[in-house]
Order: structure tokens, then C-alpha cells, then sequence
């Protein structure tokens, strides 16, 4: 009798000690194995895999595309589903509970290299569709090769951000300072998690010493509290001189920003962009220095009120994917001295945004010192050496694009802009602004002159700004378009409201960015662009030097490009 005791006990004893397992072992994962258009696939064979890829299970989806997979320990795995004619998918971060549902997707390849819609964006979003950035990806597939060989497409899970983007373009383009013939540009950005942000960018024009630009990028999203973020640029121009005859102007800059909200109200900004730039040659010249800027604003639903302050001009001929060039202010040349393009401009504005539309007014003050006055050789070949070789041209020399760039003298402005925006059927949105500031004339001179006579002319003078602009996209071929047409006297030759950030390009530009489909639903990973900017070549003021060159200087040159854009 005690014996039987000791042996009931024993065995409860063990069955005590069983039960956390075997209860551990009572998990299991199911799904449906569905291609692109929803139809199940039959006989796929789906693997449950370990994090580190090694093989748990495999099974084969029934005639209904179904698989189950059962008596697992809870955990996390990856789930592969391979089939014939389709790439094979793998599902990482699954959390296999004590019943997991999973679904998978398989795609061919055509089906990868596509775009899928890009997320809505905010209603009182006035960015253009067709800009292209490295966000608009963000719900795409994500190719990888694994350890043991094969491509699959990852994702973490529904809604999942891709680790990985990537963009290749490659252009011809002419009329814009430094910039000449062919330039192949290559994008990354790296997501290692949801609020970790990184971006690199590198463009130079293949097989010569023309300029090339480079761009690092990290963002950290702090969730409620905001968001830092820094950039650091650099751009190699060898083809470029100044006056002293120095050849090579190298460029650098630090952007970092840190963004904060301070309630659901108000959310502000605060940063500054530390520049650096040198001319090579004997004695090398150095220019340093810091732009701050600011910003802060109050939403009111529809409503909004903000202040910014800024102190760094951007490139008004700098593209929309261009990002280095965004990031580096603009240089010329004083006398025999390097010279940035800064002032100090204050805004404060008001903007209502309502079903469809969109109303802002704002007042603004500024300053700006060295002004960059940009100019065209009547001909490059010949007309840019003589030029050069006057000792008293006191302007940065591009021989590639022969177009140079001089400082015009200082002056300050008040003024006023106001804008509405209405969209129009056929998802297309029309812009209308006003402008109302300063901008530097040069008056017609008869007879041959000094390039340093020229500069001396040039004085400030009040003036307006009128600006159209509609965009959008064309059903059927999916061609993304902008056209825009922004007005101000002849005898101008720099922009009313240089500060100002969403001002349209000067006089007659267009834009279009035309997919090149792959697949039947008119995506595609293969865009064709066109860009055209001051198509008429209108505001154009010639002058005559002393030996006999021409000089053209413009609000805008014309400028064309176009080329080929891949993203994966």
C-alpha cells in the first residue's frame, strides 16, 4: 500500500512536470497562399524557418491554397512560401501564439519592379504628386537574397515599411551652373526601424572631371515629442575658377534640425546649416560660416498661423530630386573673394485649408547680402576664355556649362504674397499667386562695356510677381505633369522673394514624368523625365564687353533635361 502511494505520487509528480510542456507545445500556424490577384495556389510548399533561416517544418497548401502547420513552441519565426513561376516570399517577424493565422502573397518579378500607391497624404499637403521621393516606396515589396542563395520578397508583416529603397537615374542636361551632359545619380535610404531614418545619395557625369555631389542623411523620430535630424553634403566642381584663376571649388555643409511639438497645437522647428567652401590653386581661400533658422507654427484644425525665420537662399535651379544641391547654399565671387548668398528674412503668415482648397496670406521682411547675378557667354567656346582672362571679372567661371556667377550688391525688402490653390476635376490642382517685394535691375546699356560697369549698374528696385501653376496626372497613360508660368519685369534679373518656398520657377516651365509600364494595372518601376525650365528664354539681358564678348544675364536660364529613372 505504501509502495502504491509512492508510485501515485511519483506519477502525479511527473504528470505536474509534463504539463508546462506539453502545454508549451500546443501552437500551431495556418494561412492561405494566394498570388497577386487573390486566386489560391495549389501544392506550394510553405516552410516554417527559425530566426536564423534554418528549416522547422514543411508542408504543401491543399486544393483550397490552405497548409497548417501544428504542434510548434510558441516564439518567433519566418514563413517561406515557395511555388513554380513565382518568386518566393518570406514573412519575417511572425509571433506564432496557440493559433497563428498567416497569410501569404507571392508575386512574379514583373509584379515586384512596380509601384504600388503611395500612402494618402495630409489634406493640406501642397506637394506635387509626380515629385518623386524616397518616401513614396514605402508600401513596396523588398527583394533580398538569403543566406542559402535564392531572391524572395521580404516583408514584417501588413503595412510593414521596407528596410531598403533604392533609385537609379541617369539624365542629360544643359543650361544649369555646373552642371553639363550626362549624370547618372543613384538614391538609398535605410529603415533598420519604424522611427530610424537613414539617406545617401551620390550623382557625377561618368568618364569626365565635371562635379559630382554626395549627401548622407540620418532622421530620428522621437514620436510625440518630435524629431532630429541631420544631412551633410558635399559637391566637387573642378571646372569652375574664379577671377584669381584658381580652378576648383569644392563645397561643403551640415544641416541639423531638430523638430518639436509642444502640445497638438504647435509644433516648431530649429536648426542651422554649417557651410564650408574653398577655391583650389596656390593660396587656397576658405569660407566658413553658420545659417541658422527657425520656425513655429499653430493649427487650429483648418486653420494655421506661423512665424520662420531663414537666412540661407536655396538654388532656385536646384531639382526637386536633387537633394545635395538643396542642402548647399549658392557661391559667387566679390572682387577676388568667395561670397555666400545669405540675408536675414522674417515671415509670418495665416493659411485655411477647406474641402478642396486652400487660402494663405503672409507678410514678410528681408535682407540679402551677395545676390547671385548668373550669366550665360554669348558662346561658351570662345566667348567664356576671354572673359576669364580679364583681371578685373570678378565672377566664378564655369567652362562647362559656360554660365558664371558674380555678387550683386546688397538690399533689403518688405512685401506681402498671397496664394489660393483649388482642385480641379480630373485630379488636377491649379496654384495662383501674388508677389509683392524687391528685386536687382540692370538697366540697357548702348555702347561696350566693363564687366565691372555692368555690376555697378545694377541697383535694387521695388516690384511684383504674378505666378500660375496646375498639375497633375493623365488617366490612362499615368503621365504626371506640371506647368507653371511666373511673371515679373524684363529688366529683373534675380527673383522677387528669393526666401520664398513654394514659388513657381520663372517665366514658362514644365515638368513630366511619364511611367514606363510593366505590368497590366499600369504601375511601373521604369519612369521617363522631361524638365524644362524658362522654355522661351524670356527676361534675358545681353551686354557687350570691352573686347568684344557677350554676356547674358537672366532671372532664369533656359534649361532642359531628361533622362531615365529605376526604382527598386
Amino acid at each position: 500500500m505504501k509502495r502504491s502511494a509512492h508510485l501515485a505520487g511519483f506519477a502525479v509528480l511527473i504528470a505536474l512536470g509534463a504539463a508546462p510542456v506539453c502545454g508549451a507545445v500546443t501552437a500551431s500556424v495556418s494561412g492561405l497562399v494566394r498570388d497577386s490577384a487573390g486566386v489560391p495556389q495549389i501544392g506550394v510548399e510553405v516552410q516554417l524557418l527559425r530566426p536564423d533561416l534554418s528549416v522547422v517544418s514543411s508542408v504543401y497548401t491543399n486544393g483550397d491554397g490552405r497548409f497548417v502547420i501544428t504542434s510548434l513552441l510558441p516564439g518567433r519565426y519566418a514563413l517561406k512560401a515557395m511555388g513554380p513561376s513565382f518568386l518566393p516570399s518570406l514573412r519575417e517577424n511572425v509571433r506564432v501564439r496557440r493559433t497563428t493565422v498567416v497569410n501569404l502573397t507571392l508575386n512574379t518579378l514583373y509584379e515586384v519592379m512596380q509601384w504600388l500607391p503611395a500612402a494618402p497624404r495630409a489634406a493640406n499637403s501642397r506637394n506635387d504628386d509626380w515629385a518623386w521621393t524616397l518616401r513614396s516606396a514605402a508600401n513596396r515589396p523588398l527583394l533580398r537574397w538569403l543566406q542559402d542563395g535564392p531572391l524572395v520578397v521580404v516583408t514584417d508583416g501588413p503595412g510593414a515599411t521596407p528596410k531598403l529603397k533604392a533609385r537609379l537615374m541617369a539624365t542629360g542636361q544643359a543650361g544649369t551652373f555646373g552642371e553639363s551632359g550626362e549624370r547618372y545619380t543613384t538614391s538609398v535610404e535605410d529603415t533598420p526601424t519604424d522611427s530610424r531614418e537613414l539617406l545617401a545619395r551620390v550623382d557625377f557625369a561618368p568618364g569626365t572631371d565635371a562635379g559630382m555631389e554626395s549627401m548622407l542623411g540620418f532622421r530620428q523620430d522621437l514620436g510625440f515629442a518630435g524629431s532630429v535630424q541631420s544631412v551633410a553634403a558635399v559637391a566637387i566642381h573642378p571646372d569652375e575658377s574664379d577671377s584669381a584663376g584658381d580652378q576648383g571649388l569644392d563645397e561643403a555643409a551640415v544641416r541639423s534640425e531638430e523638430t518639436m511639438r509642444l502640445g497638438e497645437a504647435i509644433e516648431a522647428e530649429a536648426g542651422a546649416t554649417e557651410v564650408l567652401a574653398r577655391m583650389a590653386g596656390p593660396s587656397p581661400e576658405t569660407l566658413a560660416g553658420a545659417l541658422p533658422f527657425a520656425a513655429v507654427a499653430w493649427h487650429d484644425g483648418k486653420t494655421s498661423v506661423d512665424y520662420r525665420l531663414a537666412t540661407m537662399v536655396q538654388d532656385p535651379n536646384a531639382d526637386d530630386e536633387t537633394e545635395a544641391a538643396a542642402t548647399l547654399p549658392q557661391f559667387s565671387e566679390r572682387g577676388s573673394e568667395l561670397v555666400v548668398e545669405r540675408g536675414l528674412h522674417q515671415e509670418v503668415g495665416w493659411e485655411r485649408d477647406s474641402d478642396g482648397s486652400s487660402m494663405a496670406v503672409l507678410v514678410y521682411s528681408e535682407n540679402i547680402e551677395n545676390p547671385v547675378l548668373e550669366a550665360m557667354a554669348g558662346s561658351p567656346a570662345e566667348s567664356l576664355p576671354r572673359i576669364a582672362s580679364e583681371d578685373s571679372v570678378p565672377a566664378l567661371l564655369d567652362s562647362t556649362s559656360g554660365l558664371l556667377r558674380a555678387a550683386g550688391p546688397a538690399f533689403s525688402a518688405k512685401g506681402v504674397e498671397a496664394s489660393v490653390e483649388h482642385k480641379l476635376p480630373c485630379e488636377t490642382r491649379v496654384r495662383v499667386s501674388y508677389l509683392n517685394g524687391a528685386a536687382l535691375v540692370m538697366p540697357a546699356l548702348p555702347q561696350p562695356v566693363a564687366f565691372s560697369q555692368i555690376l555697378a549698374t545694377t541697383h535694387s528696385r521695388r516690384t511684383q510677381a504674378y505666378a500660375i501653376s496646375l498639375s497633375g496626372t493623365l488617366d490612362g497613360t499615368h503621365t504626371r505633369w506640371r506647368a507653371s508660368y511666373r511673371w515679373q519685369a524684363d529688366d529683373t534679373v534675380t527673383e522677387v522673394a528669393p526666401f520664398e518656398i513654394e514659388a513657381a520657377e520663372p517665366f514658362l516651365s514644365l515638368h513630366l514624368r511619364q511611367p514606363i509600364h510593366l505590368t497590366r494595372d499600369g504601375a511601373g518601376g521604369l519612369e521617363a523625365l522631361l524638365d524644362v525650365r524658362n522654355l522661351l528664354a524670356e527676361g534675358y539681358r545681353p551686354y557687350i564687353l570691352s573686347d568684344g564678348s557677350v554676356v547674358i544675364f537672366a532671372q532664369s536660364q533656359r534649361a532642359l533635361r531628361g533622362g531615365l529613372a529605376f526604382t527598386f
